[in-house]
């Protein structure tokens, strides 16, 4: 069944002279960015016109976002990687901003036709499947509704369970390559990030069902857990920083109320000791981010615990996660869908965490107000726990003054005599006395 697959194998130059000029182009996310044929897309460049290229954050190359590519290929990011960050900031590509559970409704509506779907996937099967490795998201869904789907095979990619699998008979072209995956290096943990961790790791029980973000106050969190019992997954993305809970058997599943014994993740973000952990692992399973992220999905697991971060929080509640003021960041991603998930969860806990402090403590990220043209990714209704090293405000049905209060004492110490004045002149506290020290 697989031999008829054989007669389309081509190099990646040959694959990519379908693209034409006005046409979109899907690329495959995280670490399973097609590379060979990302560069093979990118030598095409001189030859085209307003080549729309379409993905989240990729971990690999993207000079096609490049000055010189201007006007010949322009960058949609559904999240944005450090990849393709400036040519955002600098007005050369676009952000779509989107919760990362509806995405896949942009293709299959028609809102997003896509022209080109660039995959990786492993070497066929018997029966003529490919897996799709790291990342399912929302790659096996654009990839059945592209117009052409091009395949790099590569031998090194590991094969996952679950929804993860493409028929060859869908496919277009394929290529064949061997080489390593893109890397997403493990994060420092620093003395600040284990301040942070020490207000969380209390709060989550034991057989709680735990979905994590990137970055260093997760690594921490997942590193106080290691005398936690019976923990689960259901998350986006899962990252190096599992691998060791689940061999000491801190993370089993053994109580979900959903997916028992399984981790459910839409894809990881790792290195090679990922990679080769997650290989025909029977333990994970992956969904596309439509199934993994939604709210009433996530909402069937009871003791749901969403750990998210933030950029800034003003002292009414609202977080800004995709952005530095007008300058775009990152994106809205899952934070929204897990923190509505877990908000409905049966002793669910959606939890923000931040430092308390930016730019060596010299900015508050606890806020009077969010920076002129700041995104509201996570609006004040939603937010319940904001953790900082300082401790935790829980917000959720509390008054403005209320949550202001909680806030300006989780702020850095040098701070709170400021966001208690600004407070009071706003009327936010009217007369109401708070404690600060």
């Amino acid at each position: 069944m697989t031999n008829n697959y054989r007669a389309r194998i081509v190099s990646a130059d040959e694959a990519l002279a379908v693209v034409r000029s006005g046409q979109r182009v899907y690329i495959h996310n995280g670490c399973a960015e097609p590379i060979e044929l990302v560069q093979a897309l990118t030598r095409r460049g001189p030859e085209l016109c307003d080549v729309e290229v379409l993905h989240m954050a990729t971990m690999g190359i993207a000079d096609y976002s490049l000055p010189r590519y201007e006007g010949h290929f322009r960058h949609n990011s559904l999240f944005i990687g450090g990849n393709v960050r400036k040519a955002v900031q600098e007005g050369r590509a676009d952000y779509t901003p989107i919760f990362l559970s509806e995405i896949e409704g942009l293709f299959t509506s028609g809102a997003l036709p896509i022209d080109v779907c660039l995959l990786q996937a492993t070497p066929p099967d018997h029966y003529g499947y490919m897996s799709l490795g790291p990342s399912i998201d929302a790659s096996l869904t654009a990839a059945q509704c592209a117009r052409r789907v091009i395949v790099e095979i590569n031998d090194r990619m590991p094969r996952t369970h679950g929804d993860t699998f493409l028929h060859v008979s869908r496919v277009d072209a394929f290529i064949e390559t061997s080489h390593p995956l893109a890397e997403y290096q493990k994060h420092e943990v620093s003395d600040l990030h284990r301040a942070i961790a020490r207000h969380v790791a209390p709060l989550i029980p034991d057989g709680a069902t735990i979905q994590t973000g990137i970055g260093g106050i997760p690594e921490a969190v997942l590193g106080l857990l290691r005398d936690h019992k019976d923990l689960g997954i259901h998350s986006e993305m899962v990252a190096d920083s599992v691998i060791e809970l689940i061999q000491a058997g801190v993370i089993n599943g053994e109580r979900k109320s959903l997916h028992p014994h399984k981790v459910i993740a839409g894809f990881v973000l790792g290195t090679r000791k990922l990679f080769d952990f997650i290989d025909n692992n029977p333990v994970f399973e992956f969904h596309r981010s439509a199934y993994a992220n939604d709210p009433f999905v996530i909402a069937q697991n009871d003791r749901m615990v969403a750990l998210n971060s933030a950029i800034e929080v003003d002292l009414t509640g609202q977080v800004c996660a995709d952005s530095m003021g007008q300058a775009l960041y990152s994106g809205i991603g899952g934070q929204v869908d897990f923190l509505r998930g877990a908000a409905r969860s049966k002793g669910g806990l959606p939890i923000i965490t931040l430092p308390s402090t930016a730019k060596n403590g010299a900015v508050s990220r606890i806020v009077p107000r969010l920076q002129p043209g700041a995104g509201v990714v996570t609006s004040r209704g939603d937010v319940h726990y904001v953790i900082t090293e300082h401790g935790v405000a829980y917000l959720h049905g509390k008054t403005l003054r209320q949550r202001a209060e909680a806030l300006i004492q989780i702020a850095d110490p040098r701070f709170r005599d400021g966001l208690e004045r600004f407070a009071r002149e706003t009327r936010l506290l009217c007369g109401a006395v708070i404690p600060v020290g």
